[in-house]
């Protein structure tokens, strides 16, 4: 029946999400979900939320939340876009703020969906390689664009570039917007996000579906100068009016006000994947040097897919991917220290 899609359908080339099979229980280790529950105060929220009310739409400009994220950080309602899970927020920023004459630039090894929207909205894109090593090298970006975008820390390779380097890719390029995806930057990297106000071709874009262990909530925000908020929020308003509901705004409010749950709970992941990165350096992997909650390892032997099978045979799914450059390594998302025991016990008997 594809004789009724339209022509951009048929050259669409969906992002693939990590696998949630659904035959067994797994140790899910395969797609960075945060390992411990949510704030016990967003849960509270969320059920409070979950009463008649729920017959009205929700504010469409989420401004509780707005204002709970802007205090965190420092900033104003103003500077504050929230949507449905970063990846609408990026949805939205590619076709609000990288549609260009110029080319938009992002590092050939990132998150795959840059290259999926870069597609949706027809937007001509260069892929800059990061180096040898992995490292995600800002000075390498000194090409005439139309846009920047690159998560920091990096996924899959997990690694995080400094402020002082966003700073001077910022002032080379004034007149080009720059997305700094910041998804998984509270797991040891430095946020972005005071840089916006000096830099007015900033924005910062996070998510609650990580640190903040609400995934399932599907809330994401990002962080600007007023101007680009306002492009934002002109894209999103002319596609959904209402992306998050009653129970979303109250739940992701609640959890960014909680910051003692929310630091004990990042600060537990840290001290996994420490001891985790110590014992697959024992066990000859080669491990890249994390800023996020999952590491990128090469196995002895090189073997990722083979070693990647026998583990999901065994009840643990990690991530590989089967692309040039990193078939070799897989993605392993920190768990408790619980599940990460069982994960190590398995793979040394592999």
């Amino acid at each position: 029946m594809s004789q009724y899609w339209s022509k951009l359908v048929h050259n669409l080339d969906p992002y693939v999400p990590g696998e949630q099979p659904k035959d067994q229980r797994y140790i899910k280790l395969n797609t960075n979900e945060c390992p411990y529950p949510p704030s016990p105060k967003a849960l509270e929220a969320i059920h409070a939320a979950a009463d008649d009310t729920l017959r009205l739409y929700p504010d469409p400009n989420a401004d509780t939340l707005k204002d709970a994220i802007a205090d965190y950080y420092g900033v104003t309602r103003a500077n504050v876009f929230a949507g449905n899970g970063s990846d609408e927020v990026l949805a939205h920023v590619f076709c609000g703020l990288l549609k260009h004459d110029k080319p938009l630039l992002y590092p050939d090894i990132s998150y795959s969906f840059y290259p999926v929207y870069a597609n949706l909205y027809q937007i001509e894109a260069q892929q800059i390689p990061l180096r040898e090593d992995f490292r995600l090298c800002l000075g390498d970006y000194s090409v005439d664009n139309g846009g920047i975008i690159f998560p920091n820390p990096n996924a899959p390779t997990s690694m995080a570039v400094g402020l002082e380097a966003i700073e001077a890719l910022l002032q080379t390029y004034p007149d080009s917007v720059v997305v700094v995806d910041e998804a998984y930057i509270d797991f040891g990297g430095e946020t972005a996000i005071p840089l916006t106000a000096k830099y007015p071709n900033l924005l910062v874009v996070q998510t609650f579906s990580k640190s903040r262990s609400l995934a399932g909530l599907r809330v994401g925000f990002a962080v600007g100068h007023p101007d680009l908020i306002d492009a934002l929020e002109r894209v999103k308003n002319s596609f959904n009016s209402y992306p998050l509901g009653r129970m979303a705004i109250a739940g992701a409010a609640a959890a960014m006000r909680d910051r003692d749950y929310f630091e004990t709970t990042c600060q537990q992941i840290i001290a996994t994947r420490a001891a985790t990165v110590q014992k697959l350096t024992e066990l000859g992997f080669s491990v890249l040097p994390s800023a996020a909650n999952f590491v990128f390892a090469r196995p002895p032997q090189g073997n990722a897919e083979a070693i990647y099978l026998a583990l999901k045979q065994r009840g643990v799914l990690v991530r590989y991917f089967n692309k040039p450059r990193i078939n070799e390594y897989l993605r392993i998302t920190i768990g408790t220290d619980e599940e990460m025991t069982e994960f190590l016990r398995i793979l040394t008997e592999l």
